[in-house]
């Protein structure tokens, strides 16, 4: 199966994706990697990875239909199978989620529908979730469609965060699971293991 990985910042969950992929564990190909930030911490570990980098945004493509067409085209040049974000914080143009339906995975770094939409991302997710006191917090694996964090979930870890003392130290519990789950989900996906009907989404053998 042949992935992009989109990415906005610093690219833990894509370097976490390439070493499973360096491994042998993650039987994958990153035939591309999509960014809207030039100077993000990701380009260079795709550069590193020898994947084709491209810079799409509002200041390389103005006009949003030509950006959406562009997108599609470096897509299905790539002989991309499916869309994997990583921290990429703009929403997918409506025709590529419709040319890739079912077929754009994310991970959110809290339980959803709790701590989700519009600015809920990165460490502001954290912060609301410490604000609020919970004594879990935890990741979801989901797929994409037109609106935020609202599409079918493929699967939820929770861990324990009634000890951590801040956000940072949430953040830091969160991310061991995206790290550890992740790329299962999309080895899962790349094998067949996901079945969705619906709305309804069996991940099998995880």
């Amino acid at each position: 199966m042949n992935i992009a990985v989109f990415a906005s910042g610093g690219g833990s969950n894509f370097q976490s994706l390439l070493d499973k992929q360096m491994s042998g564990e993650l039987k994958v190909s990153v035939t591309l990697f999509l960014t809207n930030n030039s100077k993000c911490g990701a380009v260079a570990k795709a550069q590193q990875g020898n994947i084709p980098v491209i810079h799409m945004s509002a200041k390389t493509h103005p006009i949003e239909s030509e950006l959406a067409a562009t997108m599609l085209q470096s897509l299905r040049e790539a002989k991309v199978d499916m869309i994997v974000l990583a921290g990429y914080m703009k929403k997918l143009p409506d025709i590529v989620l419709a040319q890739f339906a079912h077929k754009v995975l994310n991970i959110h770094p809290a339980l959803l529908p709790s701590f989700g939409g519009q600015g809920m991302y990165g460490m502001h997710v954290h912060e609301a979730v410490y604000a609020y006191g919970a004594k879990q917090s935890g990741i979801t694996v989901h797929m994409v469609d037109p609106e935020y964090d609202t599409g079918p979930v493929v699967l939820q870890k929770a861990v324990d965060i009634s000890s951590c003392k801040n956000p940072a130290e949430i953040q830091q519990a969160v991310l061991a699971l995206e790290h550890k789950f992740y790329w299962q989900v999309v080895q899962a996906f790349s094998e067949g293991r996901v079945l969705q009907v619906d709305r309804q989404i069996n991940l099998q053998g995880l």
